[in-house]
């Protein structure tokens, strides 16, 4: 049987970039998470972790098993900067092969799910055009996923694309695939449920039987980063008790290192702060 009832990852981000990856694993098991989640961003220096060579790989297969800490889930964000949506041919074959070259990745590091970026298109408007197309290259993807044995979760955003567990459902749904499902981001879905007065916790059960895992974010009205633990207005004990009933046992602390040199206490902090919260729920 399971050691715990759930599991609490840790952002990659929300340790210093100036950090090795072993630095990283470190720290998260010494402030007190069971996994990390990688991020490969959109910055060229995250997006070369898709092209480490075997032997890198290797190296830090070892290192996991060094360190007894893994990377339990990739947040591929790297989308952003090549979008399932956009109309340039040479940007979709970016963003699939940034796709197969994530699934791939994921399988050499014993990772079983990646987080998309729910956006057709993030730097510039969306259109019928770029949603349609959207649809299309997520086909592919699901298609890559589904190859490779990997789970892709959609994070809710803090855009109107996809900023509900209801519009991420509206794709999976379409798509009709055991490999494609949700992976909300419960700070985000709070924000939304102001601008749409809904219920944040009647949206969260529409991804049942189809949620993976979840972001825990603090959020207050309008600003959805770099909001400390305790101070915005994410109803965690409320959205968890949903969650759990849902099924989801995976969970991610998303926050950011925003250059603090206690950045440990901080990190410790919010271990402390949502493991309260996570203990609560499935504990009672």
């Amino acid at each position: 049987m399971a050691k715990n009832k759930y599991l609490l990852g840790l952002y990659e981000k929300a340790m210093p970039n100036s950090l090795s990856l072993e630095e990283k694993l470190l720290l998260a098991k010494k402030t007190g998470f069971d996994y990390v989640e990688l991020s490969i961003d959109e910055t060229d220096e995250k997006l070369a972790r898709l092209d480490m060579s075997k032997e890198e790989r290797d190296d830090l297969n070892t290192l996991i098993r060094k360190t007894g800490m893994r990377f339990g889930s990739i947040c591929l964000s790297g989308h952003r900067k090549y979008p399932m949506g956009h109309l340039d041919e040479n940007v979709q074959k970016r963003c699939l092969e940034i796709m197969e070259k994530a699934c791939i990745l994921a399988n050499d590091l014993g990772i079983n799910c990646i987080q998309l970026a729910g956006y057709d298109v993030y730097y510039e408007q969306g259109n019928q055009e770029t949603r349609a197309q959207y649809e299309k290259t997520l086909q592919k993807s699901v298609e890559l996923a589904a190859y490779y044995g990997v789970n892709l979760g959609f994070e809710t955003m803090e855009t109107a694309f996809m900023d509900t567990v209801e519009k991420a459902m509206h794709y999976v749904t379409k798509m009709q695939s055991p490999y494609l499902g949700v992976y909300p981001d419960i700070g985000n879905l709070t924000n939304a449920a102001l601008i749409y007065n809904h219920d944040v916790l009647e949206d969260i059960k529409k991804g049942k039987n189809h949620t993976f895992a979840a972001h825990l974010k603090e959020t207050i009205p309008n600003h959805y980063r770099e909001i400390e633990f305790g101070t915005g207005h994410t109803n965690y004990i409320a959205c968890i008790k949903v969650l759990k009933a849902l099924g989801v046992r995976r969970f991610v602390g998303e926050f950011w290192h925003i250059g603090e040199e206690n950045y440990e206490e901080v990190i410790q902090h919010a271990n402390v702060f949502l493991r309260t919260k996570l203990n609560e729920v499935f504990n009672d």
